[in-house]
């Protein structure tokens, strides 16, 4: 368990949104970054670089780029994170300063083709390129493997299948390498599981997950991944999200309840709860709807006092 190792990837900008029918407003997007980068997370996805006709919500991805790479509004130590799907994204990706591109692979060959036109082969043999690519030119790379666990439309996805594509992943130098439960179909024994085979694949393999909370299994996937090794946690403001191609979207694992759960193990206290409860209240604010996340509406048990510093955003 590297528990003194843990990374938040707070993906509530881009995964949280994407979803979302009314679109968000550019000047509010940054006042709830600000706010994620007050409370000490470590990395941000601020969008993907999509087909605005597609994801209107994402239209505005490379202001936000350009914005937070700013001499004026580039965080100290926070990196900025971005989706890609195709050339076409890295390159404006590549454009607007990106710190770490994710991009990645869907197990599911349904899933594969609504979500990016492409079987999984087909979009194996492009994604490593352009990691490569991006990789040669200084940039992080985080590759993954979606539907990971399990399809909306398919069913159960056999570990053979995932362990093929974190093969070639491996075998192109590439091992930052992220699981995604985008059916929310993963359960803590296959997590840990999987995770362990991969490992085996490559001991020096830095793992990231990606839980949605469709059956309500989120947070016990993520104390899964993390007794397998998993370092870096993906989570959304709120607990909201979900991929627009999946069958049924549900949202991310709340990163409140994510951080307060590591908190309750005396992990991560340098990171403000209270203000990740204050940008998820803008976002319900905004939305005019309660968010599922629990502890935003049950409130902290850690204490304050001694594990955080109160600010106002």
């Amino acid at each position: 368990m590297n528990a003194d190792k843990i990374i938040i990837h707070e993906v509530g900008p881009r995964d949280g949104l994407q979803v979302e029918k009314t679109v968000v407003p550019l000047e509010e997007k940054i006042r709830w970054i600000d706010g994620l980068i007050k409370s000490g997370v470590d990395i941000i996805q601020l969008g993907s670089f999509v087909n605005p006709e597609k994801v209107p919500q994402m239209a505005d991805t490379d202001k936000l780029f350009a914005h937070f790479s700013s001499a004026d509004h580039k965080p100290n130590k926070v990196i900025l994170s971005g989706l890609v799907l195709n050339e076409k994204g890295l390159e404006r990706g590549m454009a607007c300063g990106v710190d770490m591109f994710c991009m990645g692979v869907s197990a599911s060959e349904t899933h594969s083709r609504k979500n990016t036109g492409m079987s999984p082969a087909e979009a194996l043999g492009r994604i490593i390129p352009m990691a490569q690519s991006a990789m040669a030119s200084g940039n992080r790379v985080q590759v993954s493997v979606q539907s990971a666990f399990g399809c909306g439309f398919e069913g159960p996805v056999a570990k053979e299948t995932v362990l093929k594509i974190v093969k070639e992943y491996l075998s192109a130098g590439i091992t930052n390498i992220s699981l995604a439960d985008t059916a929310g179909h993963a359960h803590p024994i296959q997590v840990e599981d999987l995770y362990h085979a991969i490992r085996e694949l490559e001991p020096k393999v830095e793992l990231t997950c990606h839980f949605h909370n469709t059956y309500g299994l989120g947070l016990a996937n993520c104390y899964a991944a993390l007794k397998a090794g998993v370092t870096s946690f993906e989570s959304a403001f709120g607990g909201l999200g979900g991929c627009p191609f999946t069958k049924l979207p549900a949202g991310n694992v709340s990163t409140e309840d994510l951080v307060h759960s590591f908190q309750r193990m005396g992990f991560r206290k340098d990171i403000r709860l209270s203000i990740l409860l204050d940008v998820a209240r803008q976002v319900a604010a905004f939305f005019n709807r309660e968010l599922p996340g629990f502890i935003l509406k049950s409130g902290s048990i850690v204490d304050f006092k001694t594990n955080e510093r109160k600010e106002a955003i």
